[in-house]
Protein backbone atom coordinates (compact mmCIF):
# COMPACT_ATOMS: atom_id res chain seq x y z
CA UNK A 1 0.00 0.00 0.00
CA UNK A 2 1.27 3.47 -0.52
CA UNK A 3 2.19 6.19 1.74
CA UNK A 4 -0.88 8.12 0.13
CA UNK A 5 -3.46 5.28 0.95
CA UNK A 6 -2.13 4.62 4.48
CA UNK A 7 -2.86 7.81 5.19
CA UNK A 8 -6.41 7.51 3.07
CA UNK A 9 -6.95 4.58 5.21
CA UNK A 10 -6.10 6.66 8.83
CA UNK A 11 -8.33 9.29 7.85
CA UNK A 12 -11.03 6.85 6.59
CA UNK A 13 -10.89 5.70 10.02
CA UNK A 14 -11.26 8.78 12.31
CA UNK A 15 -14.19 10.03 9.71
CA UNK A 16 -15.66 6.54 10.67
CA UNK A 17 -15.47 7.06 14.25
CA UNK A 18 -16.66 11.14 13.93
CA UNK A 19 -19.58 9.30 11.79
CA UNK A 20 -20.53 7.42 15.02
CA UNK A 21 -20.16 9.69 17.06
CA UNK A 22 -22.60 12.05 15.73
CA UNK A 23 -24.88 9.15 15.70
CA UNK A 24 -24.85 8.82 19.36
CA UNK A 25 -25.24 12.93 19.97
CA UNK A 26 -28.14 12.92 17.57
CA UNK A 27 -29.49 10.22 19.93
CA UNK A 28 -29.62 12.98 23.06
CA UNK A 29 -32.38 13.85 24.03
CA UNK A 30 -30.55 17.65 24.84
CA UNK A 31 -30.12 18.03 21.42
CA UNK A 32 -33.30 16.75 20.01
CA UNK A 33 -35.09 19.37 21.73
CA UNK A 34 -32.16 22.11 20.00
CA UNK A 35 -33.27 22.39 16.38
CA UNK A 36 -29.86 24.40 15.70
CA UNK A 37 -27.58 21.48 17.42
CA UNK A 38 -29.83 19.24 15.56
CA UNK A 39 -29.75 20.24 12.39
CA UNK A 40 -25.97 21.15 12.55
CA UNK A 41 -24.83 17.50 13.52
CA UNK A 42 -27.87 15.87 10.91
CA UNK A 43 -25.94 18.26 8.00
CA UNK A 44 -22.51 17.16 8.92
CA UNK A 45 -23.44 13.42 9.54
CA UNK A 46 -25.06 13.87 6.09
CA UNK A 47 -21.39 15.07 4.18
CA UNK A 48 -19.71 12.09 5.81
CA UNK A 49 -22.88 9.80 4.87
CA UNK A 50 -21.42 8.40 1.55
CA UNK A 51 -17.40 8.65 2.40
CA UNK A 52 -18.19 6.42 5.72
CA UNK A 53 -20.67 3.74 3.86
CA UNK A 54 -18.34 3.59 0.81
CA UNK A 55 -15.51 2.85 3.41
CA UNK A 56 -17.39 -0.13 5.12
CA UNK A 57 -18.39 -1.39 1.63
CA UNK A 58 -14.78 -1.29 1.04
CA UNK A 59 -13.22 -3.37 4.52
CA UNK A 60 -16.14 -5.80 3.95
CA UNK A 61 -14.65 -6.33 0.01
CA UNK A 62 -11.17 -6.40 1.76
CA UNK A 63 -12.47 -9.08 4.10
CA UNK A 64 -14.31 -11.26 1.57
CA UNK A 65 -11.22 -11.26 -0.32
CA UNK A 66 -9.09 -12.45 2.64
CA UNK A 67 -11.58 -15.27 2.69
CA UNK A 68 -11.19 -15.97 -0.69
CA UNK A 69 -7.51 -16.25 -0.38
CA UNK A 70 -7.32 -18.37 2.32
CA UNK A 71 -8.73 -21.24 0.26
CA UNK A 72 -6.03 -20.40 -2.65
CA UNK A 73 -4.11 -21.30 -0.02
CA UNK A 74 -5.26 -23.95 1.76
CA UNK A 75 -3.57 -27.14 0.63
CA UNK A 76 -6.56 -29.24 1.43
CA UNK A 77 -9.10 -27.20 -1.22
CA UNK A 78 -9.76 -29.18 -4.05
CA UNK A 79 -9.35 -27.33 -7.93
CA UNK A 80 -12.56 -26.45 -8.51
CA UNK A 81 -12.86 -24.12 -5.15
CA UNK A 82 -10.05 -22.78 -5.88
CA UNK A 83 -10.71 -21.71 -9.72
CA UNK A 84 -13.84 -20.43 -8.01
CA UNK A 85 -11.66 -18.75 -5.20
CA UNK A 86 -9.57 -17.25 -8.30
CA UNK A 87 -12.17 -15.90 -10.16
CA UNK A 88 -13.64 -14.54 -7.13
CA UNK A 89 -10.76 -12.01 -6.16
CA UNK A 90 -10.40 -11.33 -10.06
CA UNK A 91 -13.82 -9.94 -9.65
CA UNK A 92 -13.54 -8.28 -5.86
CA UNK A 93 -9.79 -6.59 -6.72
CA UNK A 94 -11.34 -4.79 -9.84
CA UNK A 95 -14.96 -3.48 -7.19
CA UNK A 96 -12.32 -2.67 -4.64
CA UNK A 97 -9.91 -0.37 -6.91
CA UNK A 98 -13.23 0.98 -8.38
CA UNK A 99 -14.58 1.91 -4.22
CA UNK A 100 -11.02 3.15 -3.58
CA UNK A 101 -11.54 5.70 -6.22
CA UNK A 102 -14.84 6.52 -5.55
CA UNK A 103 -13.64 7.03 -1.86
CA UNK A 104 -11.36 9.55 -2.67
CA UNK A 105 -13.11 11.51 -4.49
CA UNK A 106 -16.11 11.54 -2.00
CA UNK A 107 -13.13 12.42 0.75
CA UNK A 108 -11.43 15.22 -0.84
CA UNK A 109 -14.34 16.98 -2.83
CA UNK A 110 -17.30 16.07 -0.39
CA UNK A 111 -17.34 19.40 1.06
CA UNK A 112 -17.31 21.52 -2.28
CA UNK A 113 -19.73 19.11 -3.44
CA UNK A 114 -22.53 20.17 -0.45
CA UNK A 115 -22.01 23.94 -1.74
CA UNK A 116 -25.28 24.60 -3.86
CA UNK A 117 -25.03 28.20 -4.50
CA UNK A 118 -22.60 30.85 -5.33
CA UNK A 119 -22.59 34.40 -5.81
CA UNK A 120 -20.48 35.32 -8.25
CA UNK A 121 -18.58 39.25 -8.83
CA UNK A 122 -17.01 40.35 -11.95
CA UNK A 123 -15.54 43.83 -12.07
CA UNK A 124 -13.35 45.16 -14.46
CA UNK A 125 -9.71 46.42 -14.09
CA UNK A 126 -7.15 47.94 -16.55
CA UNK A 127 -8.30 48.34 -19.68
CA UNK A 128 -11.27 51.18 -19.20
CA UNK A 129 -14.02 50.33 -21.74
CA UNK A 130 -12.27 46.92 -23.34
CA UNK A 131 -12.07 45.58 -19.59
CA UNK A 132 -15.85 46.30 -19.01
CA UNK A 133 -16.54 44.98 -21.88
CA UNK A 134 -14.64 41.50 -21.80
CA UNK A 135 -16.76 41.82 -17.87
CA UNK A 136 -19.50 40.99 -19.90
CA UNK A 137 -17.91 38.61 -22.45
CA UNK A 138 -17.11 36.79 -18.83
CA UNK A 139 -20.29 37.04 -17.66
CA UNK A 140 -21.81 35.53 -20.35
CA UNK A 141 -19.61 32.53 -20.63
CA UNK A 142 -20.54 31.61 -16.97
CA UNK A 143 -24.00 32.17 -18.01
CA UNK A 144 -23.88 30.01 -20.57
CA UNK A 145 -22.09 27.15 -18.65
CA UNK A 146 -24.67 27.57 -16.06
CA UNK A 147 -27.24 27.11 -18.78
CA UNK A 148 -26.08 23.63 -20.09
CA UNK A 149 -25.60 22.27 -16.54
CA UNK A 150 -28.97 23.45 -15.74
CA UNK A 151 -28.73 25.31 -12.67
CA UNK A 152 -30.33 28.47 -11.88
CA UNK A 153 -28.77 32.48 -12.11
CA UNK A 154 -30.34 35.46 -10.40
CA UNK A 155 -29.10 39.10 -11.02
CA UNK A 156 -28.02 40.72 -7.83
CA UNK A 157 -26.83 43.61 -9.18
CA UNK A 158 -24.69 45.56 -11.76
CA UNK A 159 -23.10 48.87 -12.92
CA UNK A 160 -23.51 49.18 -16.87
CA UNK A 161 -20.36 51.08 -19.00
CA UNK A 162 -21.54 53.05 -22.19
CA UNK A 163 -20.55 50.52 -24.14
CA UNK A 164 -22.59 47.95 -22.57
CA UNK A 165 -19.71 46.11 -20.46
CA UNK A 166 -19.84 45.91 -16.97
CA UNK A 167 -17.50 47.80 -14.85
CA UNK A 168 -19.33 45.37 -12.08
CA UNK A 169 -22.10 42.78 -12.32
CA UNK A 170 -22.93 40.47 -9.27
CA UNK A 171 -25.01 37.10 -9.94
CA UNK A 172 -25.98 34.25 -7.95
CA UNK A 173 -25.59 30.60 -9.73
CA UNK A 174 -27.71 27.85 -7.50
CA UNK A 175 -27.33 24.03 -8.86
CA UNK A 176 -25.83 20.67 -7.96
CA UNK A 177 -21.98 21.10 -7.93
CA UNK A 178 -21.99 24.45 -8.93
CA UNK A 179 -19.40 25.60 -6.03
CA UNK A 180 -16.92 22.31 -6.93
CA UNK A 181 -17.40 23.69 -11.11
CA UNK A 182 -17.01 27.25 -10.25
CA UNK A 183 -15.13 27.98 -7.04
CA UNK A 184 -11.97 27.53 -9.06
CA UNK A 185 -12.60 31.10 -11.63
CA UNK A 186 -11.95 33.47 -8.42
CA UNK A 187 -8.51 35.44 -9.63
CA UNK A 188 -7.26 37.59 -12.59
CA UNK A 189 -8.22 37.35 -16.17
CA UNK A 190 -6.44 38.29 -18.29
CA UNK A 191 -7.70 39.41 -22.10
CA UNK A 192 -5.71 39.80 -25.33
CA UNK A 193 -7.48 41.30 -28.39
CA UNK A 194 -8.08 43.58 -30.77
CA UNK A 195 -10.53 46.33 -28.99
CA UNK A 196 -13.37 47.63 -30.75
CA UNK A 197 -12.28 50.81 -30.05
CA UNK A 198 -9.06 50.61 -31.42
CA UNK A 199 -8.86 52.05 -34.68
CA UNK A 200 -5.06 50.54 -35.80
CA UNK A 201 -6.03 46.94 -35.48
CA UNK A 202 -3.26 46.24 -32.49
CA UNK A 203 -4.08 43.72 -29.61
CA UNK A 204 -4.32 45.46 -26.53
CA UNK A 205 -4.18 43.62 -22.74
CA UNK A 206 -7.16 43.96 -20.07
CA UNK A 207 -7.88 42.67 -17.38
CA UNK A 208 -10.79 41.87 -14.97
CA UNK A 209 -11.27 39.91 -11.28
CA UNK A 210 -13.46 37.55 -10.68
CA UNK A 211 -14.76 36.55 -6.97
CA UNK A 212 -16.76 33.22 -6.78
CA UNK A 213 -18.14 33.13 -3.06
CA UNK A 214 -20.11 30.06 -1.35
CA UNK A 215 -23.39 31.15 -0.54
CA UNK A 216 -23.76 29.73 3.21
CA UNK A 217 -27.29 28.99 4.60
CA UNK A 218 -27.66 31.40 7.53
CA UNK A 219 -27.22 28.70 9.78
CA UNK A 220 -23.56 28.25 8.96
CA UNK A 221 -22.51 32.15 9.50
CA UNK A 222 -23.82 33.85 12.74
CA UNK A 223 -23.70 37.65 11.80
CA UNK A 224 -25.49 39.74 14.92
CA UNK A 225 -27.50 42.57 13.87
CA UNK A 226 -25.70 44.60 16.04
CA UNK A 227 -22.47 44.23 14.40
CA UNK A 228 -24.13 45.43 11.24
CA UNK A 229 -24.76 49.11 10.50
CA UNK A 230 -27.35 50.00 7.30
CA UNK A 231 -27.25 53.08 5.60
CA UNK A 232 -30.22 53.88 2.81
CA UNK A 233 -29.96 55.97 0.15
CA UNK A 234 -31.66 57.00 -3.11
CA UNK A 235 -30.75 54.48 -5.94
CA UNK A 236 -28.44 56.33 -9.04
CA UNK A 237 -27.89 55.10 -12.51
CA UNK A 238 -29.98 53.88 -14.83
CA UNK A 239 -33.55 53.06 -14.25
CA UNK A 240 -36.00 56.04 -15.07
CA UNK A 241 -36.65 58.63 -12.71
CA UNK A 242 -38.69 56.50 -10.06
CA UNK A 243 -35.67 54.39 -9.27
CA UNK A 244 -33.92 58.35 -7.91
CA UNK A 245 -36.98 59.53 -5.97
CA UNK A 246 -37.25 56.47 -3.26
CA UNK A 247 -34.70 55.71 -0.87
CA UNK A 248 -34.14 52.49 -1.85
CA UNK A 249 -30.10 51.79 -2.19
CA UNK A 250 -29.04 49.87 0.87
CA UNK A 251 -25.80 49.82 2.08
CA UNK A 252 -24.49 47.34 4.81
CA UNK A 253 -21.27 47.39 6.90
CA UNK A 254 -20.25 44.88 9.30
CA UNK A 255 -17.92 46.14 11.44
CA UNK A 256 -15.94 43.17 13.42
CA UNK A 257 -14.52 42.49 9.73
CA UNK A 258 -15.02 45.72 7.72
CA UNK A 259 -16.94 44.60 4.89
CA UNK A 260 -19.29 46.74 3.38
CA UNK A 261 -21.80 45.80 0.46
CA UNK A 262 -24.27 47.64 -1.32
CA UNK A 263 -27.24 46.75 -3.38
CA UNK A 264 -29.64 49.60 -5.64
CA UNK A 265 -30.73 47.52 -8.76
CA UNK A 266 -34.22 47.31 -7.07
CA UNK A 267 -36.75 49.87 -6.46
CA UNK A 268 -38.37 47.93 -3.30
CA UNK A 269 -35.84 48.70 -0.42
CA UNK A 270 -37.00 45.23 1.53
CA UNK A 271 -35.45 43.75 -1.87
CA UNK A 272 -32.34 45.61 -1.65
CA UNK A 273 -32.10 44.59 1.52
CA UNK A 274 -32.21 41.11 1.35
CA UNK A 275 -30.09 40.64 -2.00
CA UNK A 276 -27.60 43.16 0.76
CA UNK A 277 -28.10 40.24 3.37
CA UNK A 278 -26.78 37.14 0.90
CA UNK A 279 -24.21 39.17 -0.22
CA UNK A 280 -22.79 40.09 3.41
CA UNK A 281 -23.34 36.87 4.40
CA UNK A 282 -21.49 35.09 1.59
CA UNK A 283 -18.75 37.44 1.91
CA UNK A 284 -18.09 37.47 5.78
CA UNK A 285 -18.39 33.61 5.63
CA UNK A 286 -15.67 33.97 2.57
CA UNK A 287 -13.49 35.64 4.94
CA UNK A 288 -13.51 33.60 8.27
CA UNK A 289 -12.91 30.54 5.96
CA UNK A 290 -10.09 32.39 4.12
CA UNK A 291 -8.46 32.81 7.67
CA UNK A 292 -9.12 29.35 8.27
CA UNK A 293 -7.75 28.35 4.86
CA UNK A 294 -4.36 30.45 5.47
CA UNK A 295 -3.68 28.68 8.83
CA UNK A 296 -4.35 24.95 7.25
CA UNK A 297 -2.07 25.34 4.43
CA UNK A 298 0.97 26.40 6.46
CA UNK A 299 1.29 22.81 7.34
CA UNK A 300 0.17 21.35 3.76
CA UNK A 301 0.72 22.39 0.50
CA UNK A 302 -1.62 25.09 -0.72
CA UNK A 303 -4.92 24.03 -3.08
CA UNK A 304 -5.30 25.69 -6.45
CA UNK A 305 -8.74 27.84 -6.62
CA UNK A 306 -7.89 30.47 -3.64
CA UNK A 307 -9.56 33.19 -5.39
CA UNK A 308 -7.11 35.73 -4.69
CA UNK A 309 -8.13 38.69 -7.08
CA UNK A 310 -4.51 39.35 -7.45
CA UNK A 311 -3.52 35.99 -8.93
CA UNK A 312 -3.53 35.53 -12.62
CA UNK A 313 -5.24 32.94 -13.44
CA UNK A 314 -6.16 32.33 -17.06
CA UNK A 315 -5.23 34.54 -20.22
CA UNK A 316 -7.78 34.45 -23.27
CA UNK A 317 -5.74 35.22 -26.17
CA UNK A 318 -8.31 35.88 -28.90
CA UNK A 319 -6.05 36.30 -32.33
CA UNK A 320 -4.87 32.51 -31.46
CA UNK A 321 -7.88 31.72 -30.74
CA UNK A 322 -5.99 30.30 -27.51
CA UNK A 323 -6.70 29.92 -23.50
CA UNK A 324 -4.61 29.37 -21.09
CA UNK A 325 -5.01 28.29 -17.85
CA UNK A 326 -1.26 29.43 -15.89
CA UNK A 327 -2.31 26.92 -12.69
CA UNK A 328 -1.90 24.21 -14.70
CA UNK A 329 -0.30 25.18 -17.82
CA UNK A 330 -3.16 24.07 -19.73
CA UNK A 331 -3.90 25.66 -23.26
CA UNK A 332 -6.58 24.51 -25.51
CA UNK A 333 -6.93 26.57 -28.90
CA UNK A 334 -10.79 26.83 -28.94
CA UNK A 335 -11.25 29.84 -26.86
CA UNK A 336 -14.64 30.33 -29.63
CA UNK A 337 -16.21 27.64 -27.70
CA UNK A 338 -15.13 28.32 -24.55
CA UNK A 339 -16.47 31.86 -24.45
CA UNK A 340 -19.76 30.22 -26.11
CA UNK A 341 -20.26 27.86 -22.34
CA UNK A 342 -18.31 24.73 -23.29
CA UNK A 343 -15.96 25.30 -20.55
CA UNK A 344 -16.08 21.82 -19.38
CA UNK A 345 -12.35 20.35 -20.29
CA UNK A 346 -11.07 23.63 -18.70
CA UNK A 347 -12.83 22.67 -15.51
CA UNK A 348 -12.49 19.01 -15.24
CA UNK A 349 -8.31 20.08 -15.68
CA UNK A 350 -8.73 21.92 -12.94
CA UNK A 351 -10.54 19.67 -10.56
CA UNK A 352 -8.53 16.81 -11.33
CA UNK A 353 -5.30 18.59 -10.77
CA UNK A 354 -6.98 20.37 -7.56
CA UNK A 355 -8.25 16.27 -6.57
CA UNK A 356 -4.30 15.28 -6.77
CA UNK A 357 -3.04 17.82 -4.59
CA UNK A 358 -5.20 17.54 -1.32
CA UNK A 359 -4.92 13.47 -1.35
CA UNK A 360 -0.73 14.50 -1.62
CA UNK A 361 -2.10 17.07 1.29
CA UNK A 362 -4.12 14.41 3.60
Amino acid sequence: MSETDSALIKKLDELNGRFCELQQQLGDPEVATDPRKFVSITKEQGKLRTTVTNYRNYKKLLSDIAEAQAILDDSESDSDMKALAAEEITGLEAKKTELLEQIKDSLVMADDAAIGSVIVEIRAGTGGDEAALFARDLYEMYIRYAEKQRWKVEQLDFSASELGGFREVIFNIKGPNVWAHLGYEGGGHRVQRVPQTEAQGRVHTSAVTVAVLPEPEELEVDIKPDDVIEHVSRAGGPGGQSVNKLNSAIKLEHKPTGIMVSMREEKSQHKNRAKAWRLLRSRVYEHYQRIERAQRDKTRKTMIGSGDRSEKIRTYNYPQNRVTDHRINLSLYNLDKVMAGGMDELIAGLIEYDKKLRLESL
